[in-house]
């Protein structure tokens, strides 16, 4: 995985599976308490500030917050994004002329900061059961799953020639989806061989309301539909009931854990020894972005887990060490959530860094990934080819 290259320490590029660019834009809007105190904080209330951020995007201004995004993400050694997009449409929920103005807009951005990215399309159908798309909501929603499915079709016509870029399916969640299009969208990613990921059980509001619609938590209930398989990312997984866990690795399926955005939103632990445990696949997302530190993302599902079981070194691994582990999680793990085959590049992280000065070599990782800060990658040295195109 890692070896040492003249003064300098190699190791694959890192990976992000799950962004949603725009939010960048939110960075330091949704830190202070609401006026007055009256309303308590929680995801629900940062939901409505991050509305009112998606309700004033255009086609340029979502471009330029996404290239400060991904400028972010390359300059800390990211090389791949899993972009889960879900603006789709005008204000009104009219489509644009282009149908694909927006998604066209974030891969340009990627791809004029070096970066791979996976334009994961987004379908949103409702606000919840028995309520249509509310407010800005329009702006996400389509009208049926072929729909939906008509601008995935497009979108791997308009890049099947450009390999730095992938297409994917993402049902949003249960709330935002009814089960009657969760099993047309699973069928069309089967059949093309797209990543399917969708946002799984992140909040107890969701998984409340999937089980009375449904009489099931929200992964028994998409196992039950047939959506589960090698392809799926659950994305957080932060409140999986029993058997849950067992349900996602008989599947062959995989997990994206947001450690610093559910750290910031307040939305819980995940049980990521239940999850290694069951022989799911896991991966990592900057969300978000929040704040864009790969190495915050690594090593929160291990020390989550630490503040969860109030005990050490708790993360199940086998024949690697515990760095190791996480390194290839939030590299060729995360790639391969977005639909790449490898990492895409390599990093060389200097080894007279203040960091690391009285490691042991076979240390490094260790020291890298626990106590290592992003200082790291402004001196590391790339390893991939890459091209980046001036800020506007």
């Amino acid at each position: 995985m890692h070896r040492t290259v003249g003064d300098t320490i190699e190791l694959p590029a890192l990976a992000t599976a799950h962004s949603h660019a725009f939010q960048r834009g939110m960075r330091g809007l949704a830190q202070r308490s609401f006026e007055g105190g009256a309303k308590e904080d929680d995801f629900w209330s940062w939901r409505e500030a991050m509305y009112r951020l998606a309700a004033s995007l255009t086609p340029e201004s979502i471009y330029a917050v996404s290239r400060v995004a991904y400028r972010e993400l390359a300059r800390a050694g990211v090389a791949t994004v899993g972009e889960f997009h879900y603006v789709h449409h005008q204000a009104d929920g009219t489509p644009y002329a282009d149908r694909l103005e927006l998604s066209h807009a974030v891969i340009r951005a990627a791809l004029d900061e070096g970066l791979r990215i996976a334009r994961l399309r987004v379908v949103y159908a409702r606000a919840a059961l028995g309520r249509p798309p509310e407010g800005v909501q329009r702006r996400f929603a389509d009208a049926s799953p072929e729909a939906a499915l008509g601008d995935v079709e497009a979108l791997l016509a308009a890049y099947a020639s450009e390999p730095r870029v992938r297409i994917g399916v993402a049902p949003h969640s249960v709330r935002a989806v009814p089960p009657a299009w969760l099993g047309t969208l699973a069928e069309f990613a089967a059949k093309h061989a797209l990543t399917l990921h969708m946002h799984v059980a992140e909040q107890p509001a969701e998984v409340e309301a999937c089980r009375r619609e449904t009489g099931r938590r929200p992964v028994e209930h998409l196992a039950t539909l047939g959506v589960l398989g090698p392809r799926f990312v659950a994305v957080h997984a932060t409140h999986l009931g029993p058997g849950e866990a067992d349900l996602l690795g008989q599947a062959r399926a995989a997990v994206c854990l947001c450690p610093t955005t559910e750290r910031d939103l307040g939305d819980g632990l995940p049980d990521v020894t239940s999850l290694v445990a069951a022989g799911v696949r896991l991966s990592v997302g900057v969300d978000s972005h929040v704040v864009c530190s790969p190495l915050e993302e690594l090593r929160g599902i291990e020390l989550g887990e630490r503040l969860r079981t109030k005990r050490r070194l708790v993360v199940p691994v086998e024949g690697r060490t515990l760095a190791e582990y996480l390194w290839h999680t939030g590299s060729t793990a995360s790639a391969e959530a977005c639909g790449f085959p490898d990492a895409g590049g390599t990093i060389r992280i200097p080894l007279d860094a203040p960091e690391l000065a009285l490691v042991e070599r076979e240390r490094l990782l260790d020291a890298i990934v626990f106590s290592g800060t992003d200082r790291l990658f402004s001196l590391c040295a790339a390893g991939g080819a890459s091209s980046r195109r001036p800020l506007p």
